[in-house]
């Protein structure tokens, strides 16, 4: 594709600021100003932030905080996951390629995990990226220990890509292996609005649940 061409179909996408998600009590919105202090507090607490390394948390600010969340674009965006208008959790997805983006889950209130939670925020938002935001391939990764995880996303129809072992350390010094998925728009189609199985019984890890 020319430059040129990718950049005019970056001017047409539609603006994600404006972007509200609802799904009966549940709700994706952008992440503004007013969720820095909660979103520091989340980063900084070592059991939410393990997943990304992090098993002490990342010694952040509000302030902080805010100020990374102004550099959000249409592109790359952070977003606050609602439950009867409270927020227990965040997602984020970013433009990675023509057409590609990555994203991220974290159900960060541990009272609300386990719930099937996960997976309806997951289908709001890739709904959402295929539909509306023109993509055609979703990618994200998840600790290879965090088998539950790998079950959600395989249900939703990601594929696995790779696996890569003691790729990275955390912030312990521990080798840490993680598994590469993929979602082609046309994959998630075919399986949108079938029946799912009942979710399994094992540990959420991580707060994707």
């Amino acid at each position: 594709m020319e430059i040129e061409e990718f950049i005019e179909r970056k001017e047409t996408k539609p603006e994600v600021t404006k972007m509200y998600l609802q799904n009966g009590s549940l709700a994706i919105r952008p992440a503004t100003a007013k969720d820095a202090a909660t979103l520091a507090c989340w980063w900084n607490d070592g059991e939410i932030m393990a997943h990304a390394g992090f098993p002490n948390g990342i010694y952040t600010t509000a302030a902080e905080v805010a100020r990374s969340l102004k550099t959000d674009t249409d592109w790359n965006r952070r977003l606050i996951l609602e439950l009867e208008g409270t927020a227990i959790g965040e997602m984020n997805y970013r433009t990675v390629a023509d057409n590609t983006a990555e994203i991220g889950i974290k159900i960060c209130d541990v009272c609300q995990r386990e719930k099937g939670f996960g997976t309806q925020y997951l289908s709001m938002l890739i709904t959402y990226l295929f539909d509306q935001g023109d993509y055609r391939k979703i990618l994200l990764d998840t600790n290879l220990r965090n088998i539950r995880a790998q079950h959600v996303y395989e249900k939703i129809g990601f594929r696995r890509v790779a696996v890569h072992m003691n790729a990275w350390t955390d912030q312990l010094g521990v080798p840490q292996s993680y598994v590469d998925y993929e979602l082609i728009r046309e994959w998630f189609r075919q399986l949108r609005g079938c029946e799912t199985k009942p979710a399994d019984t094992e540990p959420c890890l991580y707060g994707l649940c």
